[in-house]
């Protein structure tokens, strides 16, 4: 997907998916050295920030991996990401899992981003990317890929949201400043 394109969360024969992770990787660029290139790890973190008519009411990051309703889950935070994308699953280094029938009708879109807590920037950062993945039987429905880095410490990613009767996916890929989803919230905004 390229930034700021959006597409229906339909596989073919238009059913949508019960349930959707969101796998997010990144691969630290390397450096040179006085032995030669070398890459460090990277520890990025991924949050999913649920809003209802524009309005934040919940969250899910690596100290809440759970919203309020459980119908968005992260699978944990990945402290030494960045190894190239062979951590998780299908090169994730941190998933967030959305159960799209549990999700209460009120949210209507969940924003979802990826900040380095420790302040490191995306310049040591070489590409970062974001997919969507059907739960039910593992197919990437879309991956919004994030290339070269640059001086700020975060990524506002994509968002799922109510489209209809169903949902869409939009990439957005905007840089940001931020050790937290808080911090963020300034530049989620116009996005929403």
């Amino acid at each position: 997907m390229a930034k700021g394109q959006a597409i229906g969360l339909q596989r073919v024969g238009g059913q949508v998916p019960a349930a959707v992770r969101i796998g997010f990787g990144w691969q630290a660029a390397s450096r040179r050295g006085l032995f030669g290139s070398r890459t460090r790890e990277i520890d990025l973190d991924a949050s999913a920030v649920l809003f209802a008519d524009r309005q934040p009411v919940d969250v899910v990051f690596f100290r809440h991996l759970a919203s309020d309703d459980g119908s968005v889950r992260h699978t944990g935070d990945n402290l030494v990401g960045g190894g190239g994308g062979v951590v998780g699953a299908g090169g994730d280094e941190e998933s967030i899992l959305v159960d799209l029938q549990r999700v209460p009708v009120h949210i209507d879109q969940i924003v979802f981003t990826v900040n380095s807590f420790t302040g490191r920037t995306f310049q040591e950062v070489q590409s970062a990317f974001c997919r969507i993945v059907d739960e039910t039987d593992g197919q990437e429905l879309a991956r919004c890929t994030l290339n070269g880095g640059g001086q700020y410490t975060a990524q506002i990613m994509a968002k799922v949201h109510r489209s209809g009767s169903g949902w869409q996916m939009t990439a957005i890929g905007n840089p940001a400043n931020g050790r937290t989803f808080q911090d963020l919230m300034p530049a989620i905004l116009p996005h929403l």
